[in-house]
């Protein structure tokens, strides 16, 4: 007899249409020949450490592993790219085996949030692992848990009380977690992001129980290839990473940033079906230099000023070096919650070497342009017919600018240079024009337009005339009833998008909007706001959240095998949200889709960014499936409980 562990097995693994590859991950599908008897009874049957013993006529572990590819049959129906846990969708109906580092049972199999269902064992699987006596009698079916759930998560008046629910809920059963974040979309996308996340960042170290991903500090400089090995999974495709110096727009907040990794992957998993154990969430910590959580007593990073320069360049080349060696050329990097000075760098630096996409810059100018293509439908024309004025050149602003340039350019067919003369920006100084040239940073110089300055926005609508107005400041407020009853002099159908987060730091709420504008405004913010009546009419403001773009732009590019981001991708993921859009949701004013469709949505994004990453030869996937769409929505995570053998 042995102790079996997963390790000892090959998974092969494939998606209907898509190529089939290799994994030496721990599987946790495992089906045993016929020369396999798994022992159901306790005692001698299992080793000291409570692994299960299997008996097997293999002479050694060596014997085991060789012939281990012929163990685990070819199943003519399987998940996505790597599918070794039986997590996406295609795999529902199949029966898999617990496996931790060796057959989860009993009281362990309860603590594993990877496979506990709690109420929902039924009795032959609480006779099987080892769970009679420690559950009581009753069986309950996964949506009842999830009725209970959201009872329980309604009686929370405080939302960061909900926050600190749902994340104790995915400690403790993964696939519940996600069940309910899935069916109530709408209703908890506010509590597990923004912007509830905020106010959880700000108070992380007060509710910090648990790690939920790897921090990184400058004391594991020169050990980030060991610290990467530390995490459990091994099969990573997607990491989020921030060093948190400007999370939204709360700033510093060092490695209590935390919360914006766990969220964003959260959602990957929720909104894009990218398969939790294939997410990791990094803080890169370098201190902080915000005063009152040096001084705080529950501070949980690095107690010192930020690293900058040489330092912290160090740092970070480490980090993306050992990433690359751990988990190969084809993961996912999301920069997320840089500062300004940082990201851009960053994404120069790496786009070209790994395939790395930031959120705040690319992200929010692919959702941002989708609702402006959509808003064309109200007012007319082409985005080349309009004049578009920011309030904040910082990442945001500035790589929306540049892809509504990109857009322009290529639909134009004019140079992008000339795009951009129709996009002006306005940062903390006033109007960006071309006698403060010497003194920009080099993201802002590109829009820096011949025009005699001027320092406020209300004087800077005036002169420029936009047809649409975006707010990027992270500065609430800001739209004031002067500016938004400009805008409204200028435009028969004003765009006024207010995109800073979280709600306390938008730039005007959906009411000011309306009710500035006598109810003509196109409108959408980034953190949400309640439909607003206004003389008899309802209006439903839109949600530039990123949520519609990042969680399908990542299962694209990893259905795929894209090596690199390519500006064409992002547009693509732009037209696609655009589309679907319907003819009731333009009765309602609105320029984004409902998030209760959100995986179809994300399937059709996954879709096109995949289809033009094999375009332009980016994608190493091959060949490439005939049904792009249908392949995304069988490699997506299904959170439905399987059952245990």
């Amino acid at each position: 007899m042995i102790s079996l562990s997963p390790t000892s097995f090959l998974n092969k693994t494939g998606v209907p249409g898509c190529s089939t590859h290799l994994s030496l991950r721990q599987p946790r599908i495992i089906a045993f020949p016929a020369s396999f008897r798994v022992f159901s009874s306790l005692g001698s049957n299992r080793d000291p450490n409570g692994s299960v013993l299997i008996e097997t006529s293999a002479t050694s572990s060596s014997s085991l592993e060789t012939s281990a590819a012929d163990i685990v049959p070819k199943s003519t129906v399987s998940g996505g790219v790597q599918d070794v846990y039986g997590e996406d969708a295609a795999t529902e109906d199949m029966p898999i085996t617990p496996w931790s580092l060796s057959v989860a049972s009993g009281y362990t199999l309860l603590r594993d949030p990877h496979h506990n269902k709690g109420l929902a064992f039924s009795h032959r699987e609480r006779d099987a692992h080892y769970l009679r006596g420690l559950l009581p009698p009753t069986v309950i079916s996964q949506d009842l848990q999830v009725k209970k759930m959201m009872h329980t998560l309604r009686q929370y008046q405080v939302p960061l009380q909900r926050y600190m629910a749902m994340m104790d809920l995915q400690e403790t059963n993964e696939r519940l977690f996600y069940k309910l974040l899935i069916d109530h979309v709408e209703e908890l996308l506010p509590v597990v992001y923004t912007p509830t996340v905020g106010e959880a960042c700000q108070k992380y170290g007060s509710i910090f129980l648990r790690p939920q991903g790897l921090f990184i500090s400058l004391k594991e400089k020169g050990k980030i290839h060991e610290v990467l090995r530390n995490w459990p999974e091994k099969n990573i495709q997607v990491i989020v990473v921030t060093d948190g110096e400007r999370i939204l727009g709360l700033g510093d907040l060092g490695c209590q940033g935390m919360g914006i990794p766990v969220g964003k992957l959260s959602l990957y998993t929720a909104l894009g079906g990218v398969r939790p154990s294939a997410c990791l969430p990094v803080t890169i910590d370098v201190g902080t230099n915000n005063e009152k959580l040096l001084n705080d007593e529950f501070y949980i990073g690095l107690r010192q000023r930020r690293a900058t320069g040489e330092e912290y360049s160090e740092l970070m080349h480490e980090f993306m070096t050992a990433v690359k060696q751990n988990y190969g050329e084809k993961v996912v990097i999301q920069f997320e919650d840089f500062a300004n000075h940082n990201a851009f760098d960053l994404l120069a630096k790496y786009g070209t070497t790994h395939l790395v996409f930031n959120d705040d810059i690319q992200g929010t100018a692919s959702v941002v342009l989708a609702g402006l293509i959509a808003a064309l439908r109200f007012v007319g024309g082409s985005l080349s017919n309009h004049r578009f004025l920011f309030l904040g050149a910082g990442e945001a602003g500035t790589g929306i600018a540049e892809l509504i340039a990109l857009e322009i350019s290529k639909k134009s067919h004019i140079p992008l240079e000339e795009a951009r003369k129709n996009i002006w920006l306005v940062d903390s100084k006033g109007l960006i024009v071309s006698s403060r040239k010497e003194s920009l940073q080099h993201f802002k110089k590109p829009w820096a337009h011949d025009h005699e300055p001027i320092r406020e926005l209300v004087d800077a609508v005036k002169a420029i005339k936009p047809t649409v107005l975006i707010g990027t400041s992270g500065v609430g407020q800001t739209f004031t009833q002067d500016v938004v009853e400009t805008m409204a002099e200028l435009n028969e159908k004003p765009i006024i998008l207010s995109l800073s987060n979280p709600t306390s730091q938008s730039e005007c709420t959906a009411e000011d909007a309306y009710t500035w504008s006598q109810g003509r405004a196109i409108f959408a913010s980034g953190s949400p706001f309640a439909p607003v009546e206004y003389e008899g009419k309802t209006f439903v403001p839109g949600q530039a959240n990123n949520a519609y773009i990042f969680p399908g732009f990542g299962l694209g590019l990893i259905m795929s095998g894209t090596i690199r981001v390519h500006d064409d991708m992002l547009l693509a993921a732009s037209e696609a949200l655009a589309e679907q859009l319907t003819e009731e949701h333009y009765e309602k004013g609105m320029i984004f889709p409902p998030f209760r469709n959100i995986r179809k949505i994300s399937a059709r994004i996954a879709a096109k960014v995949a289809a033009k990453a094999y375009e332009l030869g980016l994608a190493t996937r091959l060949p490439q499936p005939k049904e792009l769409e249908q392949c995304a929505e069988s490699s997506m995570y299904s959170p439905s409980y399987r059952s245990y053998r």
